[in-house]
């Protein structure tokens, strides 16, 4: 018994290494492996370096009143509203009150100008016959003038009154979230009182800076990447400000966000090239295989077999990478499913 398992260590690490040189084989038997290509191709890519950078909105204010009062309401931290909509109301009974006041000298001056637009026309007729002295006529003539002048004032008034009406409700100028409140409900508030801030969430832009060497590598309408630990997203430039800051010695760019994918205040890493773009042969960063014996991809050949390439890869942009190696434009590369993928093994491609 104890010759036969003194045999049996013996012969165990030759029969280990006969089982792992066979492993591609054996792979082969279970059937083709399912995998997902896409292939090698030249593009245009710079090497970058990271800047710092805010998410912050393009609306972002502290809405003031615009009249004096006490304030009745303010809405809630976190109230979303639309255009229009108020946000504050202001206490308006004495607006109210002299509104109706205002309306009653209108209703006057208007009944005034009708009667001496009446006696005007009478006094035209009796001056015609030499019933009335001419300037009798022209005295309630010049006081029909100021009548109507007076009228005119009354309807000024009313409107600015009614206008001041208008501005106790303080409203939204876009569509955003309350996201804090500068005064609250029973207090009084006088022209200029910023009562609560809003923000447009929707209108968002990213603003970053960076050293002024990299000034002539960054243009309007180029696509930088922007990273948030391992997530990356994309911004189109804006704007580039072309004047550097003296003491930093950097400038100032501002890029759009298609979408809404990070909040407002989220900090983050924005790509900015420090060269002229170059061509160069990418592959899609999901090829590379990390492995011990070092980096590669898995290149599926014309018989659908999968051949191991070293490579060594270089710059990236965005979920693209440059390599170096032994790869032609065109090659299909494997970038799903090449994680357990031996050199040799057959390979079944699925559609993306």
């Amino acid at each position: 018994m104890n010759a036969f398992f003194r045999t049996f260590l013996l012969m165990a690490p030759a029969a280990v290494a006969a089982m792992l040189a066979a492993g591609p084989v054996l792979a082969q038997m279970g059937g083709p492996a399912t995998v997902r290509v896409a292939e090698a191709s030249i593009k245009e890519i710079a090497p970058v370096t990271l800047v710092p950078g805010t998410v912050v909105s393009r609306n972002d204010a502290r809405l003031a009143a615009e009249v004096e009062g006490r304030l009745t309401s303010v809405a809630d931290v976190g109230t979303p509203v639309t255009r229009g909509e108020a946000v504050a109301t202001i206490e308006d009974t004495v607006l109210r009150l002299r509104n109706e006041e205002l309306k009653a000298e209108l209703t006057r001056a208007e009944a005034r100008l009708r009667f001496l637009e009446g006696e005007e026309a009478r006094f035209a007729q009796l001056a015609e016959s030499n019933l009335a002295a001419v300037t009798q006529f022209e005295q309630t003539r010049s006081d029909r003038d100021v009548a109507r002048s007076e009228l005119e004032i009354a309807r000024v008034r009313l409107r600015q009154n009614e206008d001041s009406l208008a501005r106790t409700r303080i409203v939204a100028p876009w569509d955003g979230v309350v996201v804090e409140r500068l005064m609250m409900p029973g207090e009084r508030v006088v022209i200029g009182s910023a009562v609560v801030r809003l923000v447009d969430q929707q209108n968002l832009e990213v603003i970053a800076r960076a050293p002024l060497e990299y000034f002539g590598y960054v243009e309007r309408g180029m696509n930088l990447e922007l990273r948030v630990m391992d997530r990356v997203e994309s911004g189109t430039v804006r704007t580039v400000v072309a004047v550097g800051d003296r003491n930093t010695h950097q400038f100032e760019l501002r890029l759009d966000l298609d979408a809404t994918p990070f909040p407002v205040g989220q900090t983050l890493r924005v790509a900015v090239p420090m060269s002229e773009t170059r061509q160069v042969l990418t592959v899609p960063r999901d090829a590379l295989v990390l492995r011990a014996e070092g980096i590669s991809v898995f290149v599926v050949n014309g018989d659908n077999t999968a051949s191991q390439v070293a490579v060594t890869p270089g710059i990236g942009q965005g979920q693209d990478i440059e390599v170096s190696g032994d790869l032609e434009p065109g090659d299909r590369v494997v970038v799903r499913g090449n994680e357990r993928l031996q050199p040799g093994q057959e390979v079944a491609i699925q559609d993306s």
